[in-house]
């Protein structure tokens, strides 16, 4: 267990003239408000904001950090108020404290828009302050640390939740360390079997290889004593996480994976670097493009390096790393190495621009009004790989991998890429689903008169791309439905003696918006035109009813005989917000069950079809044709959703899982079983669930049976 002492000592080490008086002080408070606090393990609450305070130590972060990992959940958890912490600790501490606190007494719609609403307030904090995002990592890493305490449902969501948000946040800082530790312990309750199998082998593999790289540390410690340079020479062993990655894209087993233990190499200066590169390479052949130069083309989040891999001593494939003390600061520590902050004046103005990329995601959150578009763009902007071309200027941008010519024509502005008919790269013209390729130079074509389309939004990658696509086509649909709109309602008001342009001057049709919860006649017209409201109800709120009463007998109009097509016996699983009798269908994109967050889509011609919250089809949709949809409470209703087991081609096992499906009750609709040439049985099932707790039930059980290696559920 972590103690006062060891915090003092650790920051004292890095900084002697540190205000260790302030830690101490924190540390009474702390110890205060949460006295009588226990955590699920029956540990004393206060042993949580301690080790967070020791990992932020770790990072050599400055007195006002650690003291807030010490108070971060002071204001959630306790009575303490924000003007109690400015007075005891000052303004610094306080918005600190108040940045990393959570959002827990808001009322949030769905899960989604509650995790996407947080990471808003999280990346809103850091606009000011981007330590609140280091001690929000900290708290993270901690609370994965003692995950165990949690039940198994919580466990794999907070998983999820870390592998998808805080380990890419921690690698986009470069703090290799927080990175590579919250990724294996999501692994670990992800897919708890395969991360233990996994870490026998990799022990086993590791004490096999310990005199082997004893070997190669003792020659490269030689050569570099021959050529006079002063170098530290190590092995590191890779984490389980990547490991695992690697066996998955590669489809091979660990016995495959060769390098499990990175040599790296440290020097004095860039001018070693690449001179102990020589020797590397003139002791051991090189393999051909297995060398990336992250010297002179640092990675997004500062990380430098030289990275080479070889045919080392006996035959065998070596990975070797080099780089100066410097850059492996960095890479371990990442912005806390670069940490220069300066009181009362923010932090250094340099540290801002080397992480330009936290201020485009403000302004895109900006844009976004929609939670589910944000999470996203902010998937996408986390993730790590980049490819980084030129324009014909020499200047380098920096895309996600996959970007196309599109995504660099709206780097460059938002005309060039709405214009944009083509591109030439490297002189030669290219389609516009060309992906962009490392050192690629890009040149776009344009012309006045072309405009985006809809498909693009299945070329881009980056968000800037994304959403200045959607923005093009919303504004267009929006122009097209106001017109229809119009149209409908003007052809309409005549079979009732009602004049569409006065009623529309006097100010008759913005009162009926107001009363439909719209701001005017465009946003009336709008909701004419996508459906979303009828004809009838505007004229409802013209007429008195008992002059409705009187045009009762006019002639049925086209639009009528669509909309009775369309009032057919809604889906008894969904309730549709404000609309009666409209038929519903599942969109077989994603195939939603009771229980997953759901969107509705109004589809002209054909009533509304939901969808999963998370389906990337819907994040395309025009966010004004959304209604509001719910799971009716009735259970009866049983949905189809597909699953896909992964397990050993053994005799007996597929015997063994449908029994356990037909034990959970669910319904096997169809099958399709496959052996593989590695001896693996892959199994498709498609099976009737009555809601997401069911489904999860039947996954569960599947893991159980002998010989299952994994479930995913199949959203296609």
């Amino acid at each position: 267990m972590i103690r006062l002492n060891d915090i003092l000592d650790r920051v004292a080490s890095y900084n002697p003239a540190a205000d260790l008086d302030m830690i101490k002080k924190a540390y009474v408070f702390c110890a205060k408000v949460h006295q009588g606090q226990i955590r699920l393990s029956g540990e004393p609450y206060l042993i949580h904001p301690m080790e967070v305070a020791a990992v932020l130590a770790e990072l050599k972060l400055d007195v006002p950090t650690v003291v807030t990992g010490l108070l971060h959940d002071t204001l959630e958890d306790t009575l303490t108020t924000y003007e109690e912490l400015v007075n005891v600790f000052g303004a610094e501490v306080a918005n600190l404290v108040d940045g990393v606190t959570k959002i827990s007494k808001i009322y949030f719609k769905t899960k989604e828009e509650s995790q996407a609403e947080n990471f808003r307030k999280m990346l809103l904090a850091m606009a000011n302050d981007i330590r609140v995002l280091l001690v929000k990592l900290a708290d993270r890493l901690h609370n994965m640390r003692t995950l165990q305490y949690h039940p198994e449902p919580k466990q794999r969501t907070i998983a999820k939740e870390t592998l998808d948000i805080y380990a890419p946040m921690a690698h986009r800082l470069g703090i290799s360390r927080l990175k590579g530790e919250l990724e294996d312990l999501s692994f670990r309750y992800l897919n708890p079997q395969l991360y233990y199998d996994l870490a026998a082998k990799v022990t086993k593999k590791k004490m096999e290889r310990e005199s082997y790289v004893v070997d190669v540390q003792e020659i490269i410690a030689k050569k570099l004593v021959e050529h006079g340079i002063k170098g530290d020479v190590s092995g590191r062993s890779k984490h389980l996480y990547s490991i695992y990655n690697k066996m998955e894209s590669r489809n091979v087993d660990i016995d495959e994976i060769y390098d499990l233990v990175a040599i790296r190499i440290l020097v004095e200066d860039i001018r070693e670097c690449y001179g102990v590169l020589g020797i590397i390479h003139s002791t051991w052949k090189p393999i051909p493009g297995r060398f990336k130069d992250y010297i002179a083309m640092p990675k997004g989040n500062m990380y430098q390096s030289l990275h080479t891999t070889v045919i080392g001593p006996y035959g065998e494939r070596m990975e070797v790393q080099i780089r100066t003390l410097e850059m492996h600061r960095v890479a371990e520590a990442g912005i806390a190495a670069h940490w220069k902050y300066k009181e009362g004046k923010g932090y250094d103005e340099r540290e801002v621009k080397r992480f330009a990329w936290l201020r485009q995601l403000l302004e895109w959150q900006q844009e976004l009004q929609d939670s589910s578009e944000f999470m996203a763009t902010v998937k996408v902007e986390l993730f790590p790989e980049e490819v980084y071309v030129f324009t014909p200027n020499g200047d380098v941008k920096g895309f996600p991998k996959g970007a196309t010519p599109v995504d660099f024509a709206y780097s460059v502005h938002t005309d060039v890429g709405h214009r944009c008919v083509g591109a030439k790269v490297n002189g030669k013209l290219v389609p516009l689903k060309y992906e962009l390729k490392i050192g690629d130079i890009v040149e776009i074509v344009t012309s006045p008169h072309h405009t985006p389309s809809k498909d693009w939004l299945k070329l881009v990658k980056s968000s800037r791309a994304r959403n200045k696509i959607r923005a093009w086509i919303k504004t267009e649909e929006r122009k097209r439905s106001i017109a229809l709109g119009r149209e409908i309602c003007e052809k309409e008001f005549r079979r009732y003696n009602l004049n569409f342009g006065k009623l529309q001057k006097i100010g008759e049709l913005k009162k009926v918006a107001t009363e439909f919860g719209l701001v005017g006649d465009e946003d009336l017209m709008a909701a004419v035109g996508y459906g979303k409201l009828s004809c009838n109800q505007l004229i409802g709120k013209l007429i008195p009813d008992h002059k409705m009463e009187e045009q009762k007998e006019r002639k049925e109009t086209r639009l009528t005989k669509v909309l009775n097509k369309l009032t057919r016996k809604s889906s008894d699983a969904i309730q549709i917000s404000g609309i009666e009798d409209v038929l519903v269908r599942f969109g077989k994109c994603c195939n939603p069950v009771r229980g997953d967050e759901v969107v509705g889509f109004i589809t002209r011609g054909r009533g509304v079809t939901v969808h999963a919250a998370d389906c990337q089809f819907a994040l395309e949709i025009d966010p004004e044709r959304r209604v509001d949809v719910a799971w009716n409470q009735d259970k009866g209703t049983v949905l189809p959703v597909k699953i896909r087991v992964s397990c050993h081609d053994q005799k007996g096992i597929l015997a063994n899982i449908t029994q356990v499906i037909t034990n959970c009750e669910a319904n096997i609709a169809s099958a399709f079983v496959q052996s593989t040439v590695d001896k693996r049985g892959v199994n498709i099932f498609q099976v009737e669930v009555t809601d997401l707790d069911h489904l999860n039930r039947v996954i569960n059980n599947i893991m159980k049976v002998s010989g299952v290696i994994k479930v995913d559920r199949l959203k296609r």
